[in-house]
Order: structure tokens, then sequence, then C-alpha cells
């Protein structure tokens, strides 16, 4: 019988746990073993008791508890590390992503696909300022990053474990952007659009900020275009600067004209100035990720590890 890994990081979402796993039972096929590890990312609510209640409930679910919060996606990794199925399924607690729809990614599976990755259809009820921001992520990764990430790919999705066998030996990066690497990686690939529904209980955990690191993240893990199209912008910069210097050259050697050069003098300041800050904030990010790279340090630390008992049928 083939197992079906399910991963679910969770953090902060208390309120949706048992809802969750009332979902995912309802769409178990009998023909298959399943296990769920739910990965608590740090929370700071109750998170932890209802997992560890489920882990009591449901023999099929286990939970790994992480020392802090980590992130989302060194979540995802502590699952997908720990996972032992035929198939690895990723998806969010808080009900967005459907559960229903893992047996169509698991029907896709079987044809022979080895990746089968969601995309999530436009929410009217996303601001306009994030919707626009969102397409233009996603046109500027595939037009640096070499990759080709379709808009709205999201976090849900099944890959087979020859694939996640990959990820477990061969992908040890610090910074992890799992939606471009599972893209990277190869294999055959197929995209199932998806309705996003609305969150079943709790607020969303992706704040501005954290979505402009996320954003900065990709960018900066498949390219380094970003540090060439700052030479290329230094060297037009440095011509133009050249050009005006004969040009006020000229005007004091050969007229008689006055030049105040206020003006033109702290409008080159702040143009050069403002691209040297900019240039040297570009480098600074990719030096970071070397520190972290070189210091080898874990993506992710386990605090505790309930292992599930992979026995489908266990019931409330």
């Amino acid at each position: 019988m083939k197992k079906v890994s399910i991963v679910i990081p969770a953090y902060n979402e208390e309120g949706n746990i048992k809802a969750f796993l009332e979902r995912i039972q309802n769409t178990m096929i009998d023909s298959y073993e399943y296990e769920v590890i739910f990965v608590n990312d740090g929370s700071s609510d109750n998170t932890y008791q209802e997992l560890k209640n489920a882990s009591l409930t449901y023999s099929w679910v286990g939970f790994i508890s992480l020392s802090r919060n980590f992130g989302h996606q060194y979540a995802l990794k502590a699952g997908l590390d720990s996972c032992t199925g035929d198939c690895l399924v990723t998806l969010d607690a808080d009900l967005q992503h459907p559960p229903e729809l893992i047996s169509k990614l698991v029907e896709y599976w079987e044809s022979g696909i080895d990746i089968v990755y969601t995309i999530r259809q436009e929410d009217k009820n996303l601001g306009f300022i994030k919707r626009k921001t969102s397409k233009l992520f996603y046109k500027i990764l595939n037009l640096l990053g070499g990759i080709e990430l379709e808009e709205g790919s999201a976090d849900f999705r099944l890959i087979d474990k020859k694939v996640v066998t990959l990820f477990k030996q061969n992908i040890k990066e610090y910074h992890l952007f799992m939606r471009g690497m599972v893209s990277w990686v190869g294999y055959s690939q197929v995209a199932v659009s998806y309705k996003p529904e609305k969150r079943f209980a709790g607020s969303s955990k992706y704040s501005m900020k954290k979505m402009i690191r996320f954003a900065v993240e990709g960018l900066t893990s498949f390219s380094t275009l970003p540090l060439k199209f700052a030479v290329y912008l230094g060297a037009i910069v440095s011509c133009l600067s050249f050009l005006y210097c004969l040009y006020v050259l000229y005007g004091y050697l050969f007229t008689s004209k006055n030049v105040e050069g206020w003006t033109s003098m702290m409008m080159s300041i702040l143009v050069l100035s403002g691209f040297q800050l900019l240039s040297i904030g570009l480098l600074g990010v990719y030096i970071g990720k070397i520190f972290f790279e070189v210091k080898g340090r874990p993506s992710y630390i386990i605090d505790e590890f309930h292992k599930p008992n992979y026995d489908k049928n266990t019931e409330l």
C-alpha cells in the first residue's frame, strides 16, 4: 500500500487544527496509507497543545515542534526532511488551500507526474496593491531568475519521493525559497488551478515586512542579475558624469558664462551617492547570504517530534 505524507506548517493556528483534520480525514482514499505531520513553527498560542491532542486522537497524525519561529519555508523543509511517504503533499493549516484537492493531485501523480503544483486563482477580495505587487513579483522573478514560476503559484503541491529524496540529500541551502526550488529541479510537472477559500480562523501571519523579505529572498536566490544591473547602471552613470564634466570644463575655459554650479553639483552628488548606496546595499544582501551559508548553521532546530502510527482508520 502506497503512503501519502501530508506536511502542514502551523504558526498560531490553534483555531484551525480540528477543522483541518476533519476535512483531511474526509478526503482520505482507502487504498492509501497516510501520515499527517504538522510543523509547529514556534507558535505562541495553544497550537502546541492542539497538535498534541490531535496526535493522541488520530494515530496517523504526528507533529514536529521547532525550538522557535524559523519561518514558513523552514517549517516546510523540516516536514519534508521527516516524511516517509511515497509522495509528499504540502499545504497551509488555515484551510485556504482546500484539502479536498489532494485526491486530484494524487491522481496526476499516479499517472506518472513527479510534481503537481497548484495555481491560485485571482482573489478579488485581496487589496489592489497586494494583487498588483504579486503580479509584479512573478514577472521580475521570471525575468531575472532564469526559472518559470507561474503567477499565483502556491506552496500547495505534491512531489514524488525521488524529488523529496533529492531535497533531503542535496538541497542544503540556508536561505530557502521552496517555490522556486521546486520549479528549478525540473522533472515532469503539471499545474492544477484552485480557488482559495477564506481563512477558517485567526488572521494572516504575512505582514508587509514578511512579504517584502520573501520577495527579496526569491529574487536573490536564483540570479546575480541584480548585481550585473548595478554594474551596467554604474557604467552608464559614470559615462554621463564624465560627459557632464567635459561640458562644465568647456564652459569654464572657453566661455564667459558664469556657472553657478550649486544645482548641478547637488544633483550630481544626490544621483551618484544614491546609486552608490543602492549598489552597496544590494551587494550587502548577497554577502549576507554568503555569511550565513558558510556558517553552516541548521535551517531549523527540532525541539520535539511525535511520529504518527500510520493507521488511517483511527476515529475520534
